[in-house]
């Protein structure tokens, strides 16, 4: 583990040989006093990265005798405040409590090894190991976890919001026209051509979103392919790891582990799941996703232009508001059931926004039109 240093790179390499040491025996003494609060594999888990923290410290030490300096004695080493405050906070509760900040600190640590030229590639290796196996934790005890996770969830909740950027967006859009006391032909061509400019420009942002994130999944494989070509007995390790913090025995995890790294398809597949939290089948479709955000947008700016198939005035106004306060209260009760929050609140919170928002360019609109007529 290690931490973001601003002149990593401009401070002389024993200061930063030393503040290495530093970081790795804070992670160290960290993850032995989890150890202390916790039972079986994990603890087994615990004691394991702590171990390697401590060959992390040993290797910097090294360095620095190398350089011909004195690296910091271990048995002068005193845990700082914050390391004693994540323990105590694990005391007081549950080591849970505090693994998405020690899951957060190791990827640090890989991002700050990265801009380290002395770094060897092993050792960003074991950090970014070291924050898949807190990740792993955080998913087996529930700490963390969110609904953007699901792939299921997360595309209703993306369809929701698209439908929800549409009607609000474009009830504005017609409120304006309405507010100007435009005729029933302008306030629907406006309509029309707000759905159709904001479904084209959502869809195409979608579009090269998922497939400059495709791309980078696609690398992320790429490397993990490499990585089992290369250093396929770090990669089996790493295996076992993950699989203990989810419960297995350490003979169990390096047995299954073997088993999957035999093949090199199923391990490149199963690190990728495992490790990168990708599913190879399912990288995500660029066009997929444009249709369903221009589809979901459409659906919900067409509502509010409905009325104005029909009719036009008054009548064509209130039933446009009165189609848009319904379809507010409807997304907003969905969010609530998709982000487990109270109904009426959400409800309030949609409807009020939503409100504001055409009631703002109602009264732009009239006074623009007064201003104008």
């Amino acid at each position: 583990m290690s931490t973001t240093h601003p002149t990593a790179r401009s401070e002389h390499p024993l200061d930063r040989y030393r503040r290495h040491i530093t970081t790795e025996r804070e992670a160290s003494a960290l993850y032995r006093g989890l150890a202390q609060l916790s039972r079986g594999t994990r603890r087994d888990a615990f004691l394991e990265l702590a171990t390697i923290e401590d060959r992390h410290a040993d290797f910097w030490a090294n360095e620095i005798r190398r350089l011909g300096g004195e690296p910091p004695e271990p048995g002068e080493f005193v845990p700082g405040a914050r390391t004693q405050s994540l323990l105590e906070l694990a005391r007081q509760y549950t080591p849970d409590l505090v693994l998405p900040v020690i899951e957060q600190d190791e990827r640090n640590g890989f991002d700050t090894y990265a801009d380290d030229p002395d770094a060897p590639e092993s050792m960003l290796l074991e950090e970014s190991q070291h924050a898949d196996v807190l990740g792993e934790m955080i998913g087996e005890s529930g700490v963390g976890e969110r609904w953007h996770r699901s792939n299921k969830s997360g595309t209703l909740r993306a369809g929701i919001f698209g439908v929800n950027d549409g009607l609000v967006s474009n009830t504005a859009l017609v409120m304006g026209f309405a507010g100007a006391s435009a005729d029933r032909g302008t306030v629907l061509l406006a309509g029309l051509a707000g759905l159709l400019a904001g479904a084209f420009s959502m869809g195409a942002g979608e579009y090269i979103s998922m497939a400059n994130q495709r791309e980078a999944f696609e690398r992320e494989i790429a490397l993990e392919a490499e990585e089992i070509r290369l250093m396929p007995e770090e990669e089996q390790r790493e295996l076992e790891l993950i699989y203990q913090a989810k419960g297995l025995t350490p003979e169990d995890a390096s047995h299954i582990a073997a088993q999957v790294m035999s093949d090199h398809e199923i391990a490149l597949d199963t690190l990728a799941r495992e490790e990168l939290g990708l599913d190879p089948d399912d990288l995500g479709s660029p066009w997929g996703a444009a249709a369903s955000s221009f589809v979901a947008f459409s659906l919900g700016a067409v509502l509010v232009v409905l009325p104005y198939l029909i009719t036009g005035g008054t009548a064509a106004l209130l039933g446009a508001i009165g189609i848009a306060l319904l379809a507010l209260v409807a997304v907003g009760a969905v969010m609530a059931r998709l982000n487990g929050r109270p109904m009426g609140v959400a409800i309030l919170r949609q409807v009020a926004v939503g409100s504001l928002a055409a009631a703002a360019t109602y009264g732009l609109g009239s006074l623009l039109g007064l201003n104008l007529g």
